[in-house]
Protein backbone atom coordinates (compact mmCIF):
# COMPACT_ATOMS: atom_id res chain seq x y z
CA UNK A 1 0.00 0.00 0.00
CA UNK A 2 1.45 3.48 -1.01
CA UNK A 3 1.45 6.43 1.70
CA UNK A 4 2.23 9.91 0.95
CA UNK A 5 6.28 9.47 1.30
CA UNK A 6 6.36 6.57 -1.81
CA UNK A 7 7.49 8.12 -4.54
CA UNK A 8 6.64 6.39 -8.03
CA UNK A 9 9.92 8.39 -9.59
CA UNK A 10 12.94 8.71 -7.78
CA UNK A 11 12.71 12.05 -6.03
CA UNK A 12 9.17 12.53 -6.42
CA UNK A 13 6.30 11.90 -4.17
CA UNK A 14 2.73 10.72 -4.68
CA UNK A 15 1.83 13.68 -2.99
CA UNK A 16 3.49 16.08 -5.25
CA UNK A 17 2.59 14.31 -8.04
CA UNK A 18 -1.80 14.47 -7.15
CA UNK A 19 -0.74 18.45 -6.44
CA UNK A 20 0.75 18.71 -9.98
CA UNK A 21 -1.68 17.05 -12.27
CA UNK A 22 -4.60 19.44 -9.67
CA UNK A 23 -5.56 16.10 -7.77
CA UNK A 24 -4.67 17.58 -4.54
CA UNK A 25 -5.00 21.32 -3.75
CA UNK A 26 -1.68 23.24 -3.03
CA UNK A 27 -1.25 23.95 0.41
CA UNK A 28 1.18 22.67 3.44
CA UNK A 29 0.92 18.48 3.91
CA UNK A 30 -0.89 18.29 0.23
CA UNK A 31 -4.35 19.44 1.99
CA UNK A 32 -7.85 16.74 0.91
CA UNK A 33 -8.12 15.34 -2.12
CA UNK A 34 -10.96 17.16 -4.44
CA UNK A 35 -14.09 15.47 -3.26
CA UNK A 36 -13.26 14.78 -0.27
CA UNK A 37 -15.00 17.67 1.53
CA UNK A 38 -13.80 21.43 1.44
CA UNK A 39 -16.05 23.99 -0.38
CA UNK A 40 -19.04 22.81 -2.47
CA UNK A 41 -17.75 24.54 -5.52
CA UNK A 42 -14.05 23.09 -5.37
CA UNK A 43 -13.39 21.34 -8.29
CA UNK A 44 -11.30 18.04 -9.37
CA UNK A 45 -9.05 19.33 -11.75
CA UNK A 46 -10.55 22.65 -13.05
CA UNK A 47 -7.91 22.86 -15.86
CA UNK A 48 -8.39 20.33 -17.39
CA UNK A 49 -11.54 19.28 -19.86
CA UNK A 50 -13.04 22.33 -19.83
CA UNK A 51 -14.96 22.08 -23.35
CA UNK A 52 -16.38 19.22 -22.43
CA UNK A 53 -17.04 19.49 -18.95
CA UNK A 54 -18.87 23.07 -20.25
CA UNK A 55 -20.94 21.18 -22.68
CA UNK A 56 -21.85 18.62 -20.00
CA UNK A 57 -23.24 21.02 -17.80
CA UNK A 58 -24.96 22.72 -20.86
CA UNK A 59 -26.57 19.23 -21.53
CA UNK A 60 -27.78 19.11 -17.15
CA UNK A 61 -29.07 22.93 -17.80
CA UNK A 62 -31.12 21.40 -20.32
CA UNK A 63 -31.88 18.24 -18.41
CA UNK A 64 -33.02 20.56 -15.14
CA UNK A 65 -35.30 22.54 -17.57
CA UNK A 66 -37.03 19.61 -19.23
CA UNK A 67 -37.69 18.16 -15.41
CA UNK A 68 -38.55 21.77 -14.03
CA UNK A 69 -40.75 21.97 -17.24
CA UNK A 70 -42.43 18.86 -16.99
CA UNK A 71 -43.11 18.51 -13.52
CA UNK A 72 -45.01 22.23 -13.80
CA UNK A 73 -46.95 20.57 -16.30
CA UNK A 74 -48.02 17.72 -14.25
CA UNK A 75 -48.86 20.44 -11.25
CA UNK A 76 -50.41 23.00 -12.68
CA UNK A 77 -53.52 21.37 -12.51
CA UNK A 78 -53.10 21.12 -8.87
CA UNK A 79 -52.92 25.03 -8.06
CA UNK A 80 -56.36 26.30 -6.39
CA UNK A 81 -56.01 30.06 -5.25
CA UNK A 82 -58.20 29.60 -2.20
CA UNK A 83 -55.39 27.39 -1.08
CA UNK A 84 -52.00 29.26 -1.02
CA UNK A 85 -49.69 25.90 0.03
CA UNK A 86 -50.36 24.84 -3.50
CA UNK A 87 -48.58 27.88 -5.56
CA UNK A 88 -45.51 26.51 -3.50
CA UNK A 89 -46.25 22.87 -4.46
CA UNK A 90 -46.78 24.00 -7.99
CA UNK A 91 -43.64 26.40 -8.17
CA UNK A 92 -41.52 25.59 -5.19
CA UNK A 93 -41.07 21.95 -5.72
CA UNK A 94 -40.73 23.37 -10.01
CA UNK A 95 -37.68 24.99 -8.77
CA UNK A 96 -36.31 22.33 -6.54
CA UNK A 97 -36.29 19.49 -8.93
CA UNK A 98 -34.79 22.10 -11.39
CA UNK A 99 -32.15 22.92 -9.03
CA UNK A 100 -31.50 19.22 -7.63
CA UNK A 101 -31.10 18.05 -11.36
CA UNK A 102 -28.53 20.89 -11.89
CA UNK A 103 -26.76 20.23 -8.90
CA UNK A 104 -26.38 16.73 -9.53
CA UNK A 105 -25.04 17.68 -13.00
CA UNK A 106 -22.36 19.54 -11.43
CA UNK A 107 -21.07 17.10 -9.12
CA UNK A 108 -21.01 15.10 -12.03
CA UNK A 109 -19.33 17.42 -14.14
CA UNK A 110 -16.93 18.71 -11.74
CA UNK A 111 -16.40 17.06 -8.63
CA UNK A 112 -16.65 13.10 -8.98
CA UNK A 113 -13.35 12.43 -10.18
CA UNK A 114 -14.53 9.32 -12.42
CA UNK A 115 -16.62 11.15 -14.18
CA UNK A 116 -14.02 13.90 -14.32
CA UNK A 117 -11.43 12.17 -15.84
CA UNK A 118 -13.69 10.48 -18.01
CA UNK A 119 -14.63 14.12 -19.50
CA UNK A 120 -10.78 14.92 -19.08
CA UNK A 121 -10.05 11.88 -21.82
CA UNK A 122 -13.06 12.30 -23.50
CA UNK A 123 -11.76 15.99 -24.49
CA UNK A 124 -8.38 14.48 -24.97
CA UNK A 125 -9.44 12.03 -27.26
CA UNK A 126 -11.44 14.71 -29.32
CA UNK A 127 -8.26 16.13 -30.02
CA UNK A 128 -6.73 13.24 -31.45
CA UNK A 129 -9.83 13.29 -34.32
CA UNK A 130 -8.80 14.13 -37.91
CA UNK A 131 -11.71 16.15 -38.61
CA UNK A 132 -12.64 15.95 -42.37
CA UNK A 133 -12.29 19.84 -44.05
CA UNK A 134 -14.89 21.81 -45.16
CA UNK A 135 -14.51 21.33 -49.10
CA UNK A 136 -14.58 17.42 -48.35
CA UNK A 137 -17.62 17.82 -46.34
CA UNK A 138 -19.44 19.60 -49.04
CA UNK A 139 -17.76 16.99 -52.03
CA UNK A 140 -19.18 14.50 -49.88
CA UNK A 141 -22.66 15.80 -49.68
CA UNK A 142 -22.84 16.53 -53.40
CA UNK A 143 -22.45 13.19 -53.58
CA UNK A 144 -24.28 11.74 -51.21
CA UNK A 145 -27.62 13.62 -52.78
CA UNK A 146 -26.77 13.53 -56.43
CA UNK A 147 -26.75 8.90 -55.51
CA UNK A 148 -30.00 9.74 -53.71
CA UNK A 149 -31.59 11.72 -56.47
CA UNK A 150 -30.31 9.24 -59.11
CA UNK A 151 -31.31 6.09 -56.93
CA UNK A 152 -34.99 7.28 -56.54
CA UNK A 153 -34.88 8.32 -60.37
CA UNK A 154 -34.22 4.44 -60.79
CA UNK A 155 -36.77 3.66 -58.77
CA UNK A 156 -39.55 5.55 -60.02
CA UNK A 157 -38.44 3.93 -63.44
CA UNK A 158 -38.89 0.44 -61.67
CA UNK A 159 -41.66 1.23 -60.48
CA UNK A 160 -43.90 2.39 -63.92
CA UNK A 161 -42.22 -0.76 -65.48
CA UNK A 162 -44.55 -2.91 -62.61
CA UNK A 163 -47.56 -0.65 -62.76
CA UNK A 164 -47.59 -1.21 -66.82
CA UNK A 165 -46.95 -5.03 -66.93
CA UNK A 166 -49.40 -5.66 -63.99
CA UNK A 167 -51.65 -3.86 -66.15
CA UNK A 168 -50.86 -5.18 -68.87
CA UNK A 169 -51.08 -8.98 -67.29
CA UNK A 170 -54.88 -7.78 -66.06
CA UNK A 171 -53.51 -7.70 -62.52
CA UNK A 172 -54.47 -3.94 -62.01
CA UNK A 173 -57.39 -2.49 -63.50
CA UNK A 174 -57.64 0.32 -65.64
CA UNK A 175 -58.34 3.59 -63.74
CA UNK A 176 -56.82 2.62 -60.54
CA UNK A 177 -54.14 5.32 -59.50
CA UNK A 178 -52.65 3.46 -56.56
CA UNK A 179 -52.40 6.73 -54.39
CA UNK A 180 -55.27 5.10 -51.70
CA UNK A 181 -58.37 6.59 -54.32
CA UNK A 182 -61.31 6.69 -52.22
CA UNK A 183 -64.06 5.85 -55.17
CA UNK A 184 -62.86 2.34 -55.86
Amino acid sequence: MANATTTSEPGTSLRARDQENGALPPGPGGGRPVGSGGSFFERYKPDQGTKVRAGTMWAGALLAFGAGKFLYDQLKSRQDPSRPWTLFLVYGLTVLVAAAVAIVAFHMAYRKRDSGDFLIATEGEMRKVNWSSRREVIGSTKVVIAFALIFALMMGVVDLVFFKAFMWIGVLEQGVSGLGDPGG
